[in-house]
């Protein structure tokens, strides 16, 4: 069973779901703790307990209205500074090199970005194995082909492959042992009334916050979709690139070029380029053609086509083995790249 490509505002009491845009504030709040100290005091008359909050630099607090209006002129020098500084920290780390793909547990090579073609997630350990290690026949200690029954086993555990009557029962304890794979993949079923589960799109926002905070990237792009498309949720693309940057930042290249594209359609076409080119590097095709694109129309240069195809270049030898080689020339369905 695959990872599903399908990308909450259920009744999942993750913070970030009460207000996005207060929490990017949060996470950009640069506040010394004398600021913390004084953090109830009116910018503006000095009393304690306000709190009215500034709205855009989200640095001081007033008492109301009133004294946020008359401080307004005094403040508006520093609320820029503030907001000028949080937007350069906030793309620090939004285009900060992500982590890149784990190794396959087998053969130590890197996974190929995009599943499910180039790996596959096996049920009984939690494991993904690469195409390779996942096609190729397995031998015992003396080096002798096993025979035909015990083929049909995982590479990694060798446990045999779950009979009809058993995928459930093994999908089961993956999720009770908090496999954030797992409970995505669940969050797809009830999104998409697959294998037998019921059309339910609360409960699959609800199971993909959970695997995000779990770690799984994929979870924040399939909750991004939902914010972009209105899928269970009402059309926020605030929150949808909020979710989106969370999963990019965490290495997924299908968020990158989401927000890519976002920028692209803005006319941000330098920043939608930084964000193709880190898509580019951990091997998503379709951000290097972006970028052959950009070049014909004139809004990225030679040389940062040139620089795209060096960067998948090195994606691919750094995924590359005879292993996989072989699997995708036996079958179509274990193209890796």
């Amino acid at each position: 069973m695959s990872t599903s490509d399908i990308s909450k505002d259920g009744a999942s009491k993750s913070k970030c779901d009460d207000d996005v845009c207060e929490e990017i504030g949060k996470l950009q709040n640069m506040s010394t703790a004398d600021d913390k100290d004084n953090a109830s005091i009116c910018a503006n008359c000095g009393k304690e307990g306000a709190k009215n909050i500034c709205n855009k630099c989200k640095e001081v607090k007033y008492c109301n209205a009133a004294c946020k209006k008359k401080h307004r002129h005094k403040h508006k020098k520093d609320c820029e500074e503030h907001v000028r500084h949080a937007a350069e920290l906030h793309d620090e780390k939004l285009f900060k090199e992500p982590p890149s793909n784990e190794d396959c547990p087998i053969c130590f090579i890197r996974l190929p970005t995009l599943r499910p073609t180039g790996s596959k997630y096996k049920l009984c350990c939690g494991k993904v194995i690469c195409c390779g290690c996942y096609f190729a026949p397995i031998y015992d200690n003396q080096g002798n082909m096993v025979d035909e029954d015990k083929q049909n086993q995982c590479p990694f555990c060798r446990v045999l492959a779950p009979k009809s009557g058993e995928v459930n029962e093994r999908l089961n304890k993956r999720l009770k042992l908090g496999d954030a794979i797992a409970i995505h993949n669940v969050g797809c079923y009830y999104r998409g009334a697959t294998y037998g589960y019921p059309q339910d799109d609360t409960k699959a926002l609800q199971l993909w916050h959970r695997a995000g905070e779990l770690g799984y990237s994929e979870a924040y792009v399939c909750i991004g979709y939902a914010y972009s498309n209105g899928k269970g949720v009402e059309i926020d693309e605030k929150k949808a690139d909020y979710y989106y940057e969370i999963a990019a930042m965490r290495g997924n290249v299908k968020a990158r070029c989401n927000l890519g594209n976002n920028e692209a359609r803005a006319g941000n076409f330098e920043r939608a380029l930084k964000h193709y080119m880190i898509a580019v590097r951990g091997g998503y095709t379709g951000s290097l053609d972006t970028i052959r694109e950009m070049y014909t129309n004139g809004h990225a240069a030679k040389a940062d086509y040139t620089k795209a195809l060096q960067l998948y270049q090195k994606y691919l030898g750094e995924i590359k083995s005879t292993q996989r080689d072989e699997a995708a020339a036996a079958d179509e369905k274990y193209r890796y790249y």
